[in-house]
């Protein structure tokens, strides 16, 4: 049998092995261990680079997106403004598309006239402005005063057309009853003085609006002119100063020229100026739209047939200078405050003359008219008129 060496331990020396072996186990352990823990370190960190780069990547994206939308927000914008452009320029051309279609059929009713030697005269004069004094069957005297003062008679009247380009008539409508005595009166009256315009219109006061419409419409199939200007009978008016005022317009498409105002909307029915439709501009107490008051104004060729062709659907409203506004307050039209059509009677007028600066027209403002003017006429024209030469040697 073989020696079996055997080796004994001293028991004391057991704790400190099992120490030993302790700490030996525990350092290996670590070594094992520490790569798994470091690997869920670096998981962990690559986990808060994911998500930074995604935060990262969400603020950068909100950052352009809002970009973006400042982009989209101008060119909103930009394409707001350029609508609004194409359609007032699809307005202008459709107004001077209407304009042009007017002039064009008036033109070939003229010529179509002419080959069949109708009644209805020769083609449409071109002249430079045509002059309406609105007047009524009970008027005659103050007519009267206006041939004695600043409207040429005879001769003058036709040398003003022909020379000058100005054309002066009342324009009246009719009675309701036909062949009437104050047709008649008219008939007369128009043989002798040949300075009527007559309307197909049958005569009220409640119905000026619409005898503004059919002057205009009136005028404008009988004369080609570049302005049409609506005068009362009870208003002193310079021809010269008036044309020379318009001339200045001349090359403008569509202006309003006269004193433009905007007087209170008067709801109740027993005040003159009652407007039954006040509830259309607003609470009771509004005022109304700028327009020319109604004594004189003038307007445009292209206006002039805007009115002409669209004649039927024009709304009219209690008072005539209140519709004419209402017709231009939607269209690109040029409204001109000239304040020189609205002077008072003298001392006013005489005093701006002798200062050089001449009145269009003179009236009183408390009568909506000269007061009294088959009386007074006379003298305003006396002191506030430019003299009967100042038309003849006008240039415009």
């Amino acid at each position: 049998m073989k020696n079996r060496h055997t080796i004994k331990v001293s028991v004391k020396w057991i704790p400190i092995f099992s120490i030993a072996f302790f700490f030996i186990g525990m350092l290996f352990s670590n070594r094992w261990w520490s790569p798994t823990e470091s690997g869920s370190q670096l998981i962990a960190q690559h986990r808060r680079d994911q998500e930074l780069q995604v935060v990262s990547e969400d603020c950068n994206s909100k950052k352009k997106k809002q970009g973006q939308d400042k982009d989209v927000m101008q060119e909103v914008y930009k394409t707001h403004e350029a609508i609004q452009s194409l359609d007032k320029s699809i307005a202008t051309l459709q107004m001077e598309l209407a304009a042009t279609r007017s002039t064009q059929e008036m033109k070939v009713a003229d010529q179509s006239s002419n080959s069949s030697h109708s009644q209805n005269g020769p083609p449409r004069k071109k002249v430079f402005v045509v002059i309406g004094i609105n007047t009524a069957f009970s008027s005659r005297k103050r007519r009267d005063s206006v041939r004695e003062t600043w409207m040429p008679q005879g001769d003058k009247l036709l040398r003003l057309e022909k020379e000058k380009g100005i054309v002066v008539r009342f324009m009246i409508g009719h009675s309701a009853t036909s062949n009437s005595i104050l047709d008649r009166a008219i008939d007369s009256e128009e043989a002798q003085h040949k300075d009527f315009l007559r309307l197909e219109h049958v005569e009220g006061y409640h119905e000026l609006s619409a005898k503004t419409k059919i002057f205009f419409s009136t005028a404008v199939a009988k004369w080609d002119a570049d302005f049409y200007v609506k005068v009362d009978d009870d208003v002193h008016v310079n021809l010269g100063m008036l044309a020379a005022t318009l001339a200045r317009h001349r090359s403008k498409p569509r202006i309003y020229i006269g004193c433009m105002k905007s007087g209170p909307v008067l709801a109740q029915k027993t005040v003159k100026y009652h407007e039954p439709e006040y509830w259309k501009f607003g609470e009771e107490g509004n005022k109304y739209f700028r327009h020319a008051t109604g004594q004189i104004y003038a307007i445009s060729k292209d206006l002039a047939t805007y009115i002409s062709i669209n004649q039927p659907i024009l709304h009219k409203y209690a008072n005539e200078d209140v519709s004419l506004g209402a017709w231009f307050i939607g269209l690109e039209v040029e409204h001109i405050d000239e304040r020189t059509m609205c002077c008072g009677t003298p001392p006013d007028c005489d005093w701006k003359a002798e200062a050089g600066n001449v009145c269009v027209a003179s009236f009183d403002w408390s009568c909506s008219g000269i007061c009294k003017s088959v009386e007074k006429l006379k003298y305003v024209h006396e002191k506030c008129g430019e003299g009967e030469e100042a038309l003849w040697n006008a240039l415009f």
